[in-house]
């Protein structure tokens, strides 16, 4: 399982801008310089972050990308869903159908349970964390996030012992 590229490098250009200190904002070579990425793919993640509401663009020569609201506000399912899009969601079955119109699977899919399930674990940490969240040193992050998966995985052996109760 992978996240794209989009992805990372989205999310990396927004926790920059999210970290500098320039009231004027950055601008598309500084982002590009800093992340290592070139102006052109720099510029399509910053339209599309702009487009999802993330970060506000301000022209002319002193101008740059800042964000619309403040890091707190911002859940990072939210950027990655727009960045890319979730791990699992309704239409991977029609998409994933193979040569057939649909997955020889449908009626009866321990696959798409697994997915599935790993999709809810995924969103009960990334529903959960805010850049913010990600603005601190790496040890201080995984502090906060470890709780969130244990969390998560609690719940849903706690749903599988109430299943085989039942």
């Amino acid at each position: 399982m992978k996240f794209s590229s989009q992805e990372e490098y989205g999310l990396r250009l927004l926790l920059r801008i999210a970290k500098s200190s320039s009231s004027a904002g950055m601008t598309i070579p500084e982002l590009s310089e800093a992340e290592g990425l070139s102006s052109a793919n720099t510029a399509k993640l910053l339209r599309l972050l702009r487009m999802g509401g993330y970060i506000d663009s301000l022209r002319g020569m002193r101008g740059g990308y800042k964000l619309s609201r403040t890091p707190g506000q911002i859940l990072v399912a939210d950027v990655l869903n727009d960045l890319g899009g979730r791990l699992f969601d309704n239409t991977f079955c029609t998409d994933h159908s193979g040569n057939e119109s649909s997955c020889t699977h449908d009626i009866d899919c321990s696959v798409r349970v697994l997915w599935g399930m790993i999709q809810r674990v995924v969103d009960g940490v990334l529903k959960q964390t805010t850049l913010d969240d990600l603005m601190h040193s790496e040890t201080r992050v995984h502090q906060k996030l470890s709780p969130l998966v244990t969390d998560s995985i609690d719940a849903f052996t706690a749903v599988k012992e109430m299943k085989m109760i039942i």
